[in-house]
C-alpha cells in the first residue's frame, strides 16, 4: 500500500517518485481528531434565530385550517410562517431536465401551501430565540386536514387509480424506451431465455452530521451569506439567487467541515429553502438543523425499484442480449434541480455494462407516490443495474451448467477492444479492464481453492456461497450529465494556487471536502506539480467568494476533475516561478527546475536558491528585476472533461458467505474488490473509499429498508428501528487495483468513491443464491433478511 508509483505527468527524472501514488495521510486528520473541526451547528452569529418545522402527520391531505396564533405568542418565539407567508420571499421550483424527454413534475414550495403530499412535508415554521423554545411552540399549532387517498404502491401509481397531481394527468414522472435494431430477430435465434424479477427496497444515507443550514441576510447591501452542509456550493449560490431574487454575486455559500454526504446533501430541500427565505423575511441569521427523525422523513431516499430482466444466450454461453422493464417510485415530486429521473435512467444506461452483447431492449417508468422523495444517492442507479445484470448472468451460467467466472470470461468486452463505442444503450467506454480485473480477483481470492472448500462443506451440511459481480461506474461527468438539460450545475472545476514570500503555496479548489480526502489529494498533486514538500501546501475549499467557480463534489469527480485543475494550476505556477528565478539568475529558464523547495540546475541538481528567495525578490524587490518583467505568482486553471460524456471506471467484487438454513441468518466471511480507477493518487484513501462503499452496499443488501404502511406512514424512522451495518458484522474487505489511466487528462485519474457501493449488493446476492442453490431456492428482494431467506426456503409463509 505504501509503495511509490510512477507519476503520470511530467517531472524531472529524480522526482518521478513524489507524493502522488503514496499513502499520504489526510491533511485535515490531525485537526479533526483533536476536536478542532467546525461543523455547521458549531457556528454562532449575533442575533441568531432558530427555525423548526411543523410537519404533516399524513401522507396526503388538504390543509383545511392552520391556527398559528398560540404558537406566535409562545415564549421566545420571533415569528411563525405558513406556506403563503413565504410566497412573497421565495418562488417555487420544478425538477425537470431538458434532455430527459417528457419528464414532468409539479411545482414545489418551501412550505406546503394548500396540500401535503408526504408524511413529513413542512406545513409551518416556528422561529425562536432558541431551538428549544421553537420546538416547544410547535405544540401550540392547531392543524386540521382533509385526508386524500395515499398512493403508496408503485404499481397502483402506474395504473393511475388515483392521480396525485391532477394537472399532470397521470403519475408518470418520466418514461423511456429503447430497442436496438435487429433485437427481435436476434432474440428469436437464442437457445435459451432466462427471466427474473428483482425488487429493491428504498433506503437512505444516514449521515453522521444531519442536514444543516444557517442563512444570514443583510438588508444593507441586499446580500445573503449561507453556511451550508452541501456538496455543491456554486449550484446552491445560483439557486438561492434565482428563487430569492438576490443577485448571484451577492450570495455567498460557505461550507466548513461536513460530516458525510453520500449524495444526500447535493439536492435542494424545501426546509432549507424556507430557512433562507425566513432569513430574508426577518433580516437576521436563521439556523435549521434536522434532527434524526426529521432526517428519516425528509432526507432523500433512493433505490425503490422493481426490475424484470431477461437474458438471451447461446448454448455455448455467448450472451445475445438483455431485456429490461424497470419501475421505480420517487415520491410526490421530482427533486430539484438534478431530478428524480436520473437514477432510473442510469439503470437503463448501465444494465449489461461489462458485456459485449449487441442487442438490448429497455423500458423505464418513474412514478410519483405519496412517500418521501427519492433522488441521487451514492452510486446512483449502479447497485440496481449491477445487481440485475450480474444476477441474471449468474442464473444463465447456472442454466448452462457453467462456472460463473468462466461465463464472464467468455462475454466480457475484451481489454484490447477500447475505445468501445457500440454499447447498446449508447454510452461510450474509453478504456476499461474487465479481463485483467477478473483474473486479479480470482487470484486474490484463490477462487478454485474456495470452490473446493465450498463443495466439501456442503457434504457436512454447511452451506456457503461465492458470488461475483462485475461493474462499471460513471465518474468525471462532462456537461452531458446536467448542463445539456438546462441545469446550472458546472461540469468544470477550478483551482487557484498562490505562492507567498515564505515559499508556502495555498490551494483553493471548487471541489469540496466531505470527509473523503479531497484536500489530501490536492495537496499531493500540488506539491509534486510545483516541486515543494507537502508541508509547504495548504488547501482550502468550500467558499464561493474565495474559490474558482465549479461543480463541487458528486459523481466521483473530486480527484479526476478537481485534481486535474490543481495539476494544471501547479504546473503554471511552477513555470511562473522559474521565470522569476531565471530573471534573478540571468540564465535561461530551460536550465532550471524546482525540487524540494529549491530552484536547482536541471541537469546537475545544484541548488541555485531557495524558493523563499524567489518570493522575497518578486514581492519586495521587484526593482531588481528587468524593467519589462512582471511576476505572476497566483494562477488559476480550470478543467472540463470533453471527449467522452463520462470517464467510466470498472472493477469486480466477490462475496463469500454462509447461510444458516434453519434460522435464515447470513454470516459474511470475506469480501474482495478489484477496482480500476485509473491512476491511483493515494492508495490509502482509495482503499478507504472502496471499503466504506462496500459496507454501504452491504447495508442496502442486508439491512437497510425504509418501511411504509398502506397509509404512507414510515414505521421505522428511528435509529432504534432502521438497521445500519456495524463494524462487528462486516467481513474483512480485501482491495486490489488495476490501473488503466484515462487519456482525457494528464493526471489519468478516474473516480473511485462509488465503486464499492455499486458492486457489493450484486456480489452478495449472487453468493446468497449460490449458497441456496442446493435447495433450488433463490432470493431476489433486497434487503435479504432472515425472514426472507426462510421464505425462499419455504420454511415460513410469504408476506401478503
Amino acid at each position: 500500500m505504501n509503495a511509490r508509483s510512477e507519476i503520470p505527468f511530467d517531472l524531472p527524472t529524480d522526482q518521478k517518485t513524489g507524493y502522488v501514488g503514496k499513502s499520504v495521510p489526510r491533511s485535515n486528520a490531525r485537526r479533526l481528531v483533536q476536536g478542532r473541526g467546525c461543523y455547521l451547528d458549531d457556528i454562532r452569529l449575533p442575533r441568531l434565530a432558530h427555525v423548526v418545522f411543523f410537519r404533516s402527520p399524513h401522507a396526503h391531505a388538504r390543509i383545511k385550517s392552520l391556527n398559528l396564533l398560540k404558537a406566535k405568542s409562545a415564549p421566545g418565539v420571533i415569528a411563525v410562517f405558513n406556506g403563503r407567508d413565504l410566497q412573497e420571499f421565495c418562488t417555487p421550483w420544478v425538477g425537470v431536465l431538458g434532455h430527459l424527454k417528457g419528464i414532468k413534475s409539479a411545482p414545489q414550495h418551501p412550505i406546503a401551501v394548500d396540500r401535503v403530499c408526504w408524511q413529513g412535508e413542512a406545513v409551518a415554521a416556528v422561529v425562536a430565540e432558541t431551538r428549544r423554545q421553537a420546538e416547544d411552540a410547535l405544540e401550540f399549532i392547531e392543524a386540521d386536514f382533509d385526508l386524500l387517498p395515499a398512493v403508496v404502491d408503485m404499481r397502483s401509481a402506474l395504473e393511475a387509480k388515483y392521480v396525485i397531481h391532477p394537472d399532470l394527468q397521470d403519475n408518470i414522472c418520466f418514461s423511456r424506451e429503447l430497442k436496438t435494431e435487429g433485437f427481435d430477430e436476434a432474440w428469436a435465434q437464442a437457445d435459451r431465455v432466462i427471466e427474473r424479477t428483482y425488487r429493491f427496497s428504498r433506503h437512505t444515507g444516514v449521515c453522521l452530521e444531519p442536514r444543516a443550514i444557517l442563512a444570514d441576510y443583510n438588508p444593507a447591501d441586499h446580500s445573503l451569506t449561507v453556511h451550508h452542509a452541501t456538496q455543491a456550493p456554486h449550484m446552491m449560490q445560483d439557486i438561492f439567487s434565482k428563487h430569492l431574487n438576490i443577485p448571484e454575486s451577492n450570495v455567498r455559500i460557505i461550507c466548513k467541515d461536513i460530516g458525510g454526504s453520500f449524495g444526500i446533501k447535493v439536492h435542494v430541500y424545501a426546509d432549507e429553502m424556507a430557512t433562507a427565505a425566513i432569513s430574508v423575511a426577518l433580516k437576521r441569521p436563521v439556523k435549521f438543523l434536522a434532527d434524526r427523525m426529521e432526517s428519516f422523513l425528509t432526507d432523500i431516499h433512493a433505490r425503490e425499484h422493481e426490475a424484470t430482466v431477461r437474458i438471451a444466450v447461446k448454448q455455448n454461453g455467448e450472451i445475445v442480449g438483455f431485456d429490461l422493464d424497470d419501475l421505480t417510485g420517487i415520491g410526490p415530486y421530482s427533486v430539484y434541480p438534478r431530478t428524480s429521473g436520473i437514477e432510473g435512467n442510469q439503470v437503463v444506461n448501465l444494465t449489461g455494462g461489462p458485456y459485449r452483447h449487441k442487442h438490448y431492449r429497455a423500458k423505464l417508468n418513474v412514478v410519483f407516490t405519496n412517500k418521501n422523495v427519492t433522488c441521487q444517492y451514492r452510486a446512483v442507479g449502479h447497485p440496481i443495474a449491477v445487481a440485475i445484470t450480474e444476477g441474471i448472468v449468474d442464473e444463465a451460467a447456472r442454466e448452462l451448467n457453467m462456472d460463473p467466472a468462466e461465463f464472464r470470461r467468455i462475454n466480457f468486452i475484451p481489454d484490447d477492444a477500447y475505445p468501445y463505442l457500440s454499447f447498446p444503450s449508447g454510452i461510450k467506454f474509453e478504456c476499461l479492464s474487465h479481463q485483467k480485473s477478473l483474473e486479479k480477483l480470482l487470484t486474490l481470492m484463490e477462487y478454485d481453492k474456495l470452490r473446493a472448500e465450498q463443495a466439501e462443506l456442503r457434504k457436512k451440511g454447511i452451506f456457503r456461497g461465492i458470488g461475483l459481480a462485475a461493474m462499471i461506474e460513471v465518474t468525471n461527468p462532462s456537461p452531458a450529465f446536467y448542463g445539456v438539460g438546462g441545469a446550472r450545475i458546472s461540469a468544470q472545476d477550478g483551482a487557484t494556487i498562490k505562492f507567498d514570500p515564505q515559499g508556502m503555496i495555498t490551494v483553493t479548489c471548487s471541489v469540496t471536502e466531505q470527509g473523503q480526502g479531497n484536500e489530501a489529494v490536492f495537496a499531493q498533486v500540488a506539491a509534486d506539480a510545483v516541486g515543494v514538500s507537502i508541508d509547504k501546501v495548504k488547501v482550502f475549499t468550500g467558499d464561493t467568494s474565495l474559490m474558482p467557480y465549479g461543480g463541487g463534489t458528486w459523481a466521483s469527480r473530486g480527484a479526476g476533475i478537481g485534481g486535474e485543475a490543481v495539476l494544471q494550476s501547479g504546473k503554471a505556477l511552477k513555470s511562473n516561478l522559474l521565470d522569476v528565478a531565471a530573471a534573478i539568475l540571468a540564465v535561461e529558464k530551460a536550465t532550471l527546475d524546482i525540487r524540494d523547495n529549491n530552484v536547482v540546475d536541471r541537469l546537475t541538481s545544484e541548488v541555485k536558491m531557495p524558493l523563499s528567495e524567489v518570493g522575497r525578490v518578486a514581492y519586495f524587490r521587484p526593482d531588481t528585476l528587468p524593467m519589462n518583467f512582471q511576476s505572476e505568482l497566483t494562477v488559476t486553471r480550470h478543467y472540463t472533461p470533453r471527449e467522452y460524456g463520462f470517464t467510466f471506471t470498472n472493477g469486480i467484487q466477490a462475496s463469500y458467505l454462509e447461510v444458516d438454513v434453519e434460522t435464515g441468518e447470513i454470516k459474511l466471511l470475506k469480501h474482495w474488490c478489484v477496482e480500476d480507477c485509473g491512476t491511483v493518487l493515494n492508495p490509502m484513501l482509495v482503499d478507504e473509499q472502496i471499503r466504506g462503499g462496500v459496507v454501504q452496499g452491504i447495508g442496502g443488501a442486508l439491512l437497510e429498508e425504509c418501511l411504509y404502511d398502506e397509509n404512507g406512514q414510515m414505521i421505522n424512522g428511528t435509529m432504534a428501528d432502521y438497521l445500519v451495518p456495524m463494524a462487528a458484522e462486516m467481513p474483512d474487505i480485501v482491495v486490489g487495483h488495476v490501473q488503466t489511466p484515462t487519456r482525457q487528462s494528464e493526471l489519468g485519474a478516474k473516480g473511485a468513491g462509488e465503486a464499492g457501493t455499486a458492486g457489493a449488493p450484486g456480489a452478495l446476492m449472487n453468493a446468497l443464491n449460490d449458497a441456496l442453490s442446493p435447495f433450488n431456492a433463490s432470493l431476489n428482494m433486497q434487503p435479504f433478511t432472515p425472514q426472507r431467506v426462510l421464505q425462499a426456503l419455504g420454511k415460513v409463509p410469504v408476506d401478503g
